[in-house]
């Protein structure tokens, strides 16, 4: 026997010993059907995880967000008929109904055959991956990535601008991504960024740094933009989850109540409203109790 074919057995055994101490590696099961997933890292591999409590929130809970929850009601209907349709960036600040209104779309159209994978910003550089463990052919899925927004060089940017419109492979028709952010253009953009920018012919052409950073945003065939409530529309959504509590009265008490919490909390928001629902109710049902 050669020195070269010792070697080459000697390294065999190694090998073999190595791979005695590690247990097989199996392929997830896939996961029973359930109306939404998640999407975990687990050792080298990723899977698909059922998720048990699902938010109970229904499109109608949603107010003051009218023209946005028809767009994207619109184009999540197209996708369930087989249609085209396309991916979507809610953007805005925070509580104003971006979230809701994905959760609200799964509860509104499960039985339609929607089904929503949720995935962390980490995760996204396994979007090819995500892909192509769907769990069948015959429903339809929308990755849900909530809060976007990245850094220079995050792995999941790039990740994710190939996966939407950038790879000879295109994504599978039973595929959306909707994604919420409270920015537009999801990279930070600073004053240096503009600097370099140029008026010719009295045209404004950006930086190559502006156009990068916009070029991510563009490949989302639906924008939505979402925006600060007024006081009036506040009110509104306070009203009605004070209803959805059992509570009737809206006098101007409760107003005002409702107008202090907004200040404390910094934010007229759909999800401040809600919250001061809960905090009213639970505040009047306690002192009902402890006074009978």
């Amino acid at each position: 026997m050669s020195e070269q074919d010792r070697f080459f057995n000697r390294a065999n055994a190694l090998l073999d010993r190595v791979e005695a101490l590690f247990p097989e590696v199996q392929a997830p099961a896939p996961p029973t059907d359930s109306p939404a997933y998640r999407w975990l890292q687990r050792g080298y591999r990723g899977q698909l995880q059922a998720i048990e409590h699902i938010s109970r929130v229904q499109l109608d809970d949603l107010l003051c967000v009218d023209a946005q929850k028809e767009k994207l009601v619109r184009n999540t209907r197209q996708f369930l008929a087989g249609l085209p349709a396309n991916n979507a960036l809610l953007w805005g600040p925070r509580g104003t109904g971006k979230s809701s209104l994905l959760k609200a779309l799964l509860n509104d159209f499960s039985d339609r055959g929607l089904r929503l994978i949720e995935v962390e910003k980490g995760l996204l550089k396994d979007l090819p991956e995500i892909a192509g463990a769907l769990p069948d052919r015959d429903h339809r899925y929308i990755i849900y990535c909530d809060d976007l927004s990245f850094e220079s060089g995050d792995p999941g940017y790039k990740a994710l601008k190939v996966m939407l419109d950038g790879s000879l492979s295109r994504m599978p028709d039973n595929l959306l991504i909707y994604a919420t952010s409270n920015r537009r253009h999801l990279l930070p953009e600073y004053q240096s960024d503009n600097q370099a920018s140029q008026i010719i012919d009295g045209e404004l052409h950006h930086s190559e740094a502006v156009e990068e950073k916009i070029s991510l945003s563009e490949r989302f065939g639906l924008w939505l933009a979402f925006h600060p409530f007024s006081q009036d529309d506040y009110l509104t959504i306070v009203q009605y989850w004070l209803n959805q509590q059992g509570i009737a009265e809206f006098d101007d008490e409760i107003r005002q109540q409702a107008l202090r919490w907004a200040l404390e909390h910094g934010s007229r928001s759909g999800r401040v409203a809600s919250q001061f629902a809960r905090d009213y109710a639970g505040r009047n049902q306690l002192d009902d109790r402890e006074h009978d």
